[in-house]
Order: C-alpha cells, then sequence, then structure tokens
C-alpha cells in the first residue's frame, strides 16, 4: 500500500510541474504552461507527439491488464511447474 500511495504521490508532484516562464512565453496557446523546450514546427510535430501518447497510454493499459489478470489456464503452463531451474 505504501508503494501505491508514493508512486501516486509521484504522479501528482509530475503533474503540477509546469513550464518555466520563458518557455511560456514561446509556446503556442494550446501547449502554454504545460509544456518545457522549443516551439512545434508544424502539424506534424503534434501528430507525432499524439500517436506516441496514445501508443504508451495502450501499451500502459494492456501492460496493467496482463499482470494483474493474465488469464492463463492451461495446467501444463511453464508457471504451474515445480521444478525450478535445476
Amino acid at each position: 500500500m505504501k508503494k501505491v500511495i508514493a508512486a501516486l504521490s509521484m504522479l501528482i508532484i509530475s503533474l503540477s510541474t509546469f513550464a518555466c516562464p520563458m518557455c511560456e512565453k514561446q509556446q503556442p496557446k494550446v501547449l502554454k504552461g504545460i509544456v518545457h523546450g522549443g516551439v512545434p514546427d508544424g502539424n506534424l510535430d503534434y501528430f507525432i507527439v499524439t500517436s506516441v501518447a496514445i501508443i504508451t497510454l495502450v501499451t500502459l493499459v494492456f501492460a496493467v491488464k496482463w499482470i494483474i489478470k493474465p488469464g492463463e489456464k492451461d495446467k501444463n503452463h511453464i508457471k504451474y511447474s515445480s521444478i525450478i531451474f535445476q
């Protein structure tokens, strides 16, 4: 339980960190105050970042889903083996 609380605390802290004043002035209206770094060059940059974010979120959802409930029911599966590296 302590690990979950620590992880959630770190997530909240990371979400609450915003761009510095210099970066905030350079960013477009949509990203103002959210991100650090240079100004996106065009629509392709937005497409790339959005695509990577979607892929990352889908990967995270499936990773958590399969860690919590893997769904393996075959009795001959290696995880049910009592022999450990001899």
